[in-house]
């Protein structure tokens, strides 16, 4: 965490205090959602253990004011006794972070109420950043599932990092969000955290009703990044593991598996998949489909590079290419691929590069002991 020059306040909720109350240890404020609010630049806002029900639009969602570079603000968990924010009523969102700057959030919980039914239930967003763009914001220590819509929704945000953190169970992907008006998801850190099981839940049920077909692990919008993802699992989402739209996208130390539709999908120039695991396309299913465990297409920037290096793929699904690069896309892309194992156990599986693209491809094992060939590269055919 950053260190703090400005040493603000420390303040409390808890579930027996009373917002009429000071805000300290001993009378501590009642709901999370006004405590935020009365937070300055420096200040600590501790939830003490115990379960906040969040229903009311907007005064029970957490709004923060911004920090300042010196005096960030801070909204913590007590530790050993994380607090549960519990949304229901089709609420937004439990921490509204638009617009702010220099707030991390650490140690929360952050769920639909279960003790609902019906539209009780309901509860779309676990963080938001949306319409006014964020910056200097950290997520640390968070675990936020069984939530309708997104785990973090964001559409803009300039230095981002999400630490120590699992997202789980969110019906329309664990970090996504709409296409930035102000430059996207750039500067943004995703390490030693889970994204999985999107769209396994929807609305009180086991997402089958979900009206977003494809959710994503990680699914975001074209930016210039820089986006680094390192030592993250992303498994059994209903969609991809991780979609990246973002230029300069760096997956590192990473698996994804088990995932429904691909694996790894890159679209932005100077992106990089190394040292990571990617493998179980289909979570299971037997019938072929259309996805690949590795995907670099959709790229319009002529020459834009990619690298796969020290990386893993294995296929046991077969009937689709293991890897393809700009199929049926003219725009030309440099692809490098070194130390790479991969195994398409299933029946015609081998990979595809565009005619017009650039690989080098060098010290790499291939096992694909039921494709007629390795590699197809425009009409050159590499048995």
């Amino acid at each position: 965490s950053p260190p703090d020059a400005l040493a603000g306040n420390v303040y409390y909720v808890a579930p027996h205090g009373d917002n009429a109350n000071p805000g300290t240890l001993e009378r501590p404020w009642a709901t999370p959602g006004y405590g935020s609010r009365q937070l300055a630049p420096g200040d600590t806002l501790i939830i003490l253990g115990g379960r906040y029900t969040l229903a009311e639009y907007d005064a029970d969602i957490l709004t923060p004011p911004s920090g300042t570079p010196d005096g960030w603000i801070t909204i913590r968990g007590e530790e050993n006794n994380r607090p549960v924010l519990a949304g229901r009523d089709n609420l937004i969102t439990a921490v509204n972070l638009s617009g702010v700057s220099y707030v991390r959030l650490e140690n929360l919980e952050i769920t639909h109420d279960p003790q609902g039914s019906g539209e009780a239930l309901w509860f779309r967003d676990g963080i938001e950043i949306l319409g006014a763009a964020a910056s200097h914001i950290i997520l640390q220590n968070l675990y936020i599932h069984h939530v309708d819509e997104f785990g973090v929704n964001v559409q803009d945000v300039d230095d981002l990092q999400i630490l120590d953190t699992q997202i789980t169970h969110a019906g329309f992907g664990a970090l996504g969000g709409p296409g930035g008006e102000q430059g996207g998801w750039r500067n943004v850190v995703i390490r030693n955290s889970a994204l999985s099981w999107s769209g396994h839940y929807y609305q009180g049920g086991d997402g089958t009703q979900r009206p977003y077909d494809r959710p994503d692990g990680f699914g975001i919008e074209a930016s210039q990044g820089p986006v680094l993802i390192e030592d993250t699992i992303a498994e059994h989402n209903y969609g991809d593991g991780l979609d990246s739209k973002a230029a300069n996208t760096v997956i590192r130390r990473t698996v994804v598996a088990n995932n429904s539709c691909d694996g790894v999908k890159l679209w932005g120039e100077n992106s990089r998949v190394e040292n990571t695991l990617i493998y179980g396309r289909g979570d299971g299913k037997r019938e072929v489909t259309p996805w690949a465990a590795l995907v670099i297409d959709q790229v319009e920037k002529p020459g834009a590079r990619f690298e796969i290096i020290n990386t893993t793929i294995d296929d046991a699904l077969g009937g689709n290419y293991l890897v393809y690069v700009q199929y049926d896309n003219p725009a030309p892309v440099n692809v490098i691929m070194r130390n790479a194992i991969l195994r398409g156990a299933g029946s015609d599986s081998p990979l595809y590069i565009g005619a017009s693209s650039q690989a080098d491809i060098r010290y790499n094992l291939f096992y694909l002991p039921h494709s007629a060939f390795v590699l197809t590269h425009g009409e050159r055919v590499y048995s």
